[in-house]
C-alpha cells in the first residue's frame, strides 16, 4: 500500500482525490500496488470540497505522517511552498508536484536537495501532456537543438478568437475570463508569465542552464491588434505567444512572447485552449506533443501517471534528467543579441515625405525591410505594417525608441518577432 498526502486541495487535488477513486483498479494494476489517499491539507475547513478524504489545515499531519510515503503540492506560490517542500523532502518522503512558479525558482536547490528521493513535476509543464519525461527520458540520446511551444491555453485561446471572429483583445479577455479560461487579474497569463516559468523548467532539462524569470525576455499579447491579425492571415502567418529554447553554439537562448509563425508549422495549426511542444533533437529530428495544457483532470492525470511512477519503483530518475554536466558549459544568450525577423506596426501622420524619413531612419540602423503595407486610419493618420528582414534586437529596440520620438508618430510602434 502506497499512502499519498495532498497539500492543497482545490480543483486540481480534488481530481487527483477522485481520479484515484475512480480508477483505482487500473492506477493499481498500472503501479503494482494499492494506492490510497491518507489525508489533504486546505486552508479552511469552512469551505465545501468534492471528496471522501480526511482534511486539515495542519500542513504537519502530512508532512510528519510516517505512514505517509508520497506528498503531491498543488497549494501554489513560491516561497511558502518551498518551505512545505524542503520539509517534505528532509523527511525522506517523495514529491509530486505541479507548481511551475516554485520550479522556475527554485528547481535547481530542489534538485540537490532531493538527490535520490523520487521528486516527479510532469503537471508543472503543459498539464496532461508528458513532456517533460519526454526530455529527460524519450530523448535522452539527443541534444536538444531547440523547444518552441504554445504552453498558455488561455492566450491560445484568446488569439484563436481574434482571428476567427475579429472581435478587439479587450472583448476576448471578458470572455475568456467569463468562460474561466482567465483569472480575474490576468496579468500571468496574458503578460507571458505563466509560459515563461514553464520555459524555464523545459530549459534546464535540456540544457542544464539555471535561469530565472527575470533573466530572460517576457513579453506578452495585450497589444495585439486586428490589424496585426490582418497583416498576418495575408502574409500568411498565425499569431502565437510561443517559448522558444534554442541553443547556438555554447550559449542558450531563452524568450517568450507573441510571435508571427508561418501557417505550415505544425505549431501554429495548434487552437482554441489546447498546448503543444516542439522538440528537436539531432538525431530524431522535430516532434510535436499536442494536448490540454490547464483542467482539473488533465492536470491530475499528469500528477497520478508521477505517482504511479514511483509506486513502482519507490524512487526516481535525477530530477533535471542529469547528474553532471551534459555538453560542456552552457551560458544563457543575452536578450539584445538574439536575431530575428520582425513585423513593426507604427501609426503615423498621413502626410507627403513620412515614409522617405522613416525608410532612412531604418537604413541608418542597418535594417532591411521586407514587407510594406499602408492601412489608413482615423483623423488623418495611417498605420504603417512593416516586416523586416534578420536584425538584431537591441538594433530593433532603439529603432523603436527612436520612431516613438519623432513628431509625425502618433503612438507608441508595436512590435511582433517572427520565427522563421
Amino acid at each position: 500500500m502506497v499512502k499519498v498526502g495532498i497539500i492543497g486541495v482545490g480543483t486540481v487535488g480534488e481530481s487527483v482525490a477522485n481520479i484515484l477513486k475512480e480508477n483505482q483498479d487500473v492506477i493499481s494494476a498500472r503501479a503494482g500496488a494499492m494506492i490510497e489517499v491518507k489525508k489533504g491539507v486546505v486552508r479552511s475547513l469552512d469551505k465545501k470540497r468534492n471528496v471522501e478524504i480526511a482534511l486539515t489545515t495542519d500542513v504537519n499531519e502530512v508532512l510528519e505522517d510516517e505512514e505517509i510515503d508520497i506528498v503531491v503540492e498543488l497549494m501554489g506560490g513560491v516561497e511558502e511552498a518551498y518551505e512545505v517542500v524542503k520539509k517534505a523532502l528532509k523527511n525522506g518522503k517523495a514529491v509530486v508536484t505541479a507548481n511551475k512558479a516554485l520550479l522556475a525558482y527554485h528547481r535547481y536547490e530542489l534538485a540537490e536537495l532531493a538527490k535520490d528521493i523520487a521528486f516527479e513535476y510532469e503537471a508543472s509543464v503543459a498539464g496532461g501532456i508528458p513532456i517533460i519525461n519526454a526530455l529527460r527520458e524519450g530523448l535522452s540520446a539527443n541534444h536538444i537543438e531547440s523547444i518552441m511551444g504554445i504552453m498558455n491555453g488561455t492566450c491560445n485561446y484568446m488569439l484563436t478568437k481574434m482571428r476567427d471572429e475579429g472581435a478587439a483583445y479587450d472583448e476576448i479577455l471578458k470572455e475568456a475570463q467569463e468562460l474561466g479560461y482567465a483569472e480575474a487579474d490576468p496579468t500571468f497569463d496574458v503578460g507571458g508569465f505563466d509560459a515563461a516559468h514553464k520555459l524555464l523548467i523545459l530549459a534546464s532539462i535540456a540544457y542544464g542552464i539555471d535561469a530565472k524569470p527575470e533573466d530572460i525576455l517576457i513579453e506578452g499579447i495585450e497589444n495585439i491588434t486586428q490589424e496585426d491579425i490582418a497583416f498576418a492571415k495575408e502574409f500568411g502567418y498565425e499569431i502565437k505567444l510561443l517559448g522558444i529554447a534554442k541553443k547556438e553554439r555554447s550559449e542558450v537562448e531563452l524568450r517568450v512572447h507573441a510571435a508571427l509563425i508561418k501557417k505550415e508549422e505544425m505549431i501554429a495549426k495548434i487552437d482554441g485552449v489546447m498546448n503543444g511542444i516542439s522538440v528537436v533533437g539531432d538525431k530524431v529530428g522535430e516532434t510535436l506533443y499536442y494536448g490540454p495544457g490547464a483542467g482539473g483532470d488533465a492536470t491530475a492525470s499528469a500528477v497520478i501517471a508521477n505517482i504511479v511512477d514511483i509506486a513502482r519503483s519507490g524512487k526516481s530518475a535525477p530530477m533535471l534528467g542529469f547528474d553532471r554536466p551534459m555538453e560542456g558549459k552552457l551560458t544563457l544568450k543575452e536578450s539584445a543579441d538574439v536575431h530575428s525577423k520582425y513585423y513593426l506596426r507604427i501609426n503615423v501622420n498621413d502626410k507627403t515625405g513620412v515614409l522617405a524619413k522613416l525608410t532612412k531612419l531604418f537604413e541608418h540602423y542597418s535594417i532591411s525591410i521586407e514587407t510594406m503595407l499602408q492601412r489608413p486610419t482615423q483623423n488623418e493618420s495611417a498605420n504603417l505594417l512593416i516586416s523586416t528582414h534578420l536584425a538584431k534586437e537591441s538594433d530593433i529596440q532603439e529603432l523603436m525608441d527612436k520612431i516613438a520620438s519623432l513628431e509625425f508618430v502618433n503612438s507608441k510602434p508595436v512590435m511582433i518577432r517572427i520565427v522563421s
